[in-house]
């Protein structure tokens, strides 16, 4: 709400009429971040690193599944499996036992997949690049991102439905989310090619 008020006071401004209000808008948008953030299991304290197996076994454990949800099985996998070599050297029927009741049972395959990928494959460590991330059994342009962004801090911009709901009250848009899909895919390059706000690490 302090938000939505904040920027309802402010000007419409797109990245192409004015490419200035950026870092502003970012700024403010991290500093709400800041404050208001969420504890996750998955997400990293303010001034840590994040760890890029909780990464990305949150969000394969995230798609079409609400945090409520996916909560109390990330906890379950991590106890079991506390790192990729675990997970890469379990049996499959392990792995889907563990993950029954949560539903789209192929993210559980290729979550195994995954893992074992990346152990035999990667040494245990997982690529720190969109393409090499994109590589792996069941990762996604929009997970690939997601990723590299939060793991390996690389200036990548993954898209959903969420982020497209932010950046429309971000630069107060007022058409309808789903007929500006289009021109919001179309903003992160431009977005990425600005300097980052001076800001400390956030996740």
């Amino acid at each position: 709400m302090i938000l939505a008020g904040t920027l309802a006071r402010r000007n419409k401004a797109t990245p192409e009429k004015s490419p200035n209000v950026l870092a502003d808008r970012a700024s403010l948008l991290l500093t709400w971040y800041d404050r208001y953030r969420r504890e996750l299991p998955w997400r990293a304290l303010a001034g840590e690193r994040s760890d890029p197996y909780r990464v990305w076994l949150s969000e394969i454990m995230l798609q079409q599944t609400t945090v409520k949800a996916v909560g109390p099985y990330f906890e379950k996998f991590t106890a079991r499996w506390p790192s990729v070599a675990d997970l890469g050297t379990a049996s499959l029927d392990d792995v889907l036992r563990m993950w029954a009741g949560l539903g789209y049972y192929s993210r559980a395959r290729n979550l195994h997949a995954c893992a074992g990928s990346v152990l035999r494959d990667h040494g245990g460590t997982f690529p720190d690049t969109e393409e090499g991330l994109r590589a792996l059994p069941g990762v996604g342009p929009y997970t690939a991102a997601a990723i590299a962004a939060i793991a390996f801090d690389r200036r990548t911009m993954p898209v959903d439905g969420n982020i497209e709901r932010v950046v429309s009250r971000l630069f107060a848009v007022e058409e309808a989310c789903r007929k500006q899909s289009r021109e919001f895919r179309n903003w992160p390059p431009r977005c990425l090619a600005h300097p980052a706000p001076a800001t400390a690490r956030r996740r």
